[in-house]
């Protein structure tokens, strides 16, 4: 979801700009993102992934 289009119902701007303490607590709740929002973590996994898949094919292959 995205608060690009929403209004705030305290100040009638957009949400998106952050003016006033409501506005700001609703950006916040809508961009908290979970452990694995980072592109970063994602390709960490998936090479720590493909090292596993490695080591288990050289051991057992």
């Amino acid at each position: 979801m995205s608060c690009e289009h929403l209004i705030c119902a305290r100040c009638s701007n957009p949400v998106v700009e952050g003016r006033c303490p409501t506005c700001r607590e609703a950006r916040s709740e809508l961009h908290q993102h979970g452990p694995f929002a980072s592109p970063t973590l994602v390709l960490a996994g998936l090479i720590a992934l493909l090292f596993v898949a490695l080591v288990l094919q050289r051991a057992y292959g």
